[in-house]
């Protein structure tokens, strides 16, 4: 049964208030289980990860999150592909305001990163966005188009500054004990 409105909103802040600062991976394993529209098996969220409207975001198996990212799912979904590794201090935005609305209205879209891409540290990710299988996004790049499978990605705007070349076989196997 889906939760309600109400409760969906008490169980987010309940999350972002208390539950992501908790060491336990087990306590925040559980309620991500509830909280997420879908949790793939080893995925991992450390401590201090922001999630906005959770149940729009889904994390695929062995993904990892690491600490003090954000990821904005109000009104639009991120999809999280598996193998994927979101360094420290990411913000991937599903929302932003309209510069030319005279309301300030919000615009949006769904942000997707597909398998085996590498999300380098304090990366912004704005909505419309797909990232490609095995793509890397270079630490501090702004990423505003979609970014092709196995591209490398830098600089405000991203820019393609490479291409990968290793046939992305890899698990990630990543749970430690306080983080």
């Amino acid at each position: 049964m889906p939760m309600s409105s109400r409760l969906q909103k008490r169980a987010r802040d309940a999350w972002n208030l208390l539950f992501c600062h908790i060491p336990s991976r087990r306590v925040r394993r559980f309620w991500l289980r509830h909280l997420l529209a879908h949790l793939g098996e080893g995925a991992f969220v450390t401590l201090h990860v922001e999630i906005k409207e959770p149940w729009s975001v889904s994390l695929g198996a062995r993904s990892v999150v690491m600490p003090h990212c954000i990821l904005d799912g109000r009104g639009y979904p991120i999809t999280v592909g598996e193998d994927v590794a979101i360094s420290d201090h990411t913000h991937i935005w599903t929302l932003e305001h309209d510069i030319e609305a005279d309301d300030f209205a919000t615009k949006g879209g769904r942000v997707t990163i597909e398998d085996h891409a590498w999300i380098a540290s304090r990366v912004t990710i704005l909505p419309n966005v797909t990232i490609g299988r095995g793509a890397v996004v270079a630490a501090g790049a702004v990423v505003t188009k979609d970014v092709p499978a196995k591209a490398v990605v830098a600089g405000v705007p991203a820019r393609l500054i490479g291409q990968r070349k290793n046939r992305l076989e890899y698990k990630f196997e990543y749970s430690p004990l306080f983080r």
